[in-house]
């Protein structure tokens, strides 16, 4: 198994570049040397002659990497839509063949790799291949990011069980509350109700903090780990997110 983590998520919106970003950081702070990806970048706006890659730079930030963008975001298309939908308004095919390429080229650069993914498991990128098949190409175990609030327990078990279906190892969940919600009292019970349907290790859920993008990354892993030592009932455990590391086949440092 590779040395990495395939992030994913239930749908748009759901935070999954803030995680993978706290993830990297995470890594960094810890010694490790990571690498991130974003296969696909949409959305993308022009700024003098480079373009801004939104959740791009935020992945290369927490990283502090020094890798050519053509590795680490190989597509890049500025209308906001799906990389399919994207790809045939430019007019330029994604093809998986590079996608792959540039993720192995990464992988021998560095311990582990952090790679977002675009929307949800069953995003296309071609008219026939989506994002879990390049999932699966890349042979990398896959977090899925949640909302944490009312409705995940469809939303979360559906991708597990899709992922799944197609031979992808899930090796846990991330409950994440990307906006501010009043009250929601099904946050007390969905983690732990996520664990039952799933058998996975579930952490969260990671609070709503307004502004959190804009703070340095020391924050970000900080406020990772805020879903593992949190006293309410819904939250996981420290144990939970050292066992979704362990199925990543990542080992932790023996400090922790």
């Amino acid at each position: 198994m590779r040395r990495g983590i395939f992030i994913t998520g239930t749908g748009t919106g759901v935070g999954k570049t803030m995680v993978a970003a706290a993830l990297a950081a995470w890594f960094r702070a810890e010694g490790y040397d990571v690498g991130v990806m974003k296969p696909v970048q949409t959305g993308c706006r022009r700024a003098g002659k480079r373009w801004r890659l939104p959740d791009t730079d935020r992945l290369v930030r927490a990283a502090r990497a020094d890798d050519p963008i053509d590795l680490i975001t190989p597509y890049r298309f500025a209308p906001p839509l799906s990389p399919l939908a994207a790809a045939r308004r430019a007019g330029r095919p994604i093809s998986m063949l590079r996608l792959v390429a540039a993720y192995r080229a990464l992988a021998r650069r560095h311990r582990v790799i952090i790679v977002e993914g675009s929307g949800g498991l069953l995003v296309p990128l071609t008219p026939r291949l989506t994002l879990a098949d390049l999932i699966r190409r890349v042979r990398l175990p896959t977090v899925v990011v949640a909302r944490a609030g009312l409705g995940t327990l469809n939303h979360t078990a559906l991708t597990v069980d899709a992922a799944r279906r197609r031979g992808l190892r899930v090796a846990g969940i991330i409950l994440n509350q990307p906006a501010a919600v009043r009250r929601d009292p099904s946050l007390a019970d969905n983690a732990q109700l996520l664990r039952e349907l799933t058998g996975l290790p579930v952490v969260g859920p990671l609070p709503h903090r307004r502004g959190l993008g804009r703070q340095h990354p020391d924050q970000w892993r900080v406020w990772l780990r805020t879903g593992s030592r949190s006293g309410t009932r819904s939250a996981g455990s420290a144990r939970s997110f050292h066992r979704l590391l362990r199925r990543c086949g990542i080992s932790l440092p023996a400090r922790q």
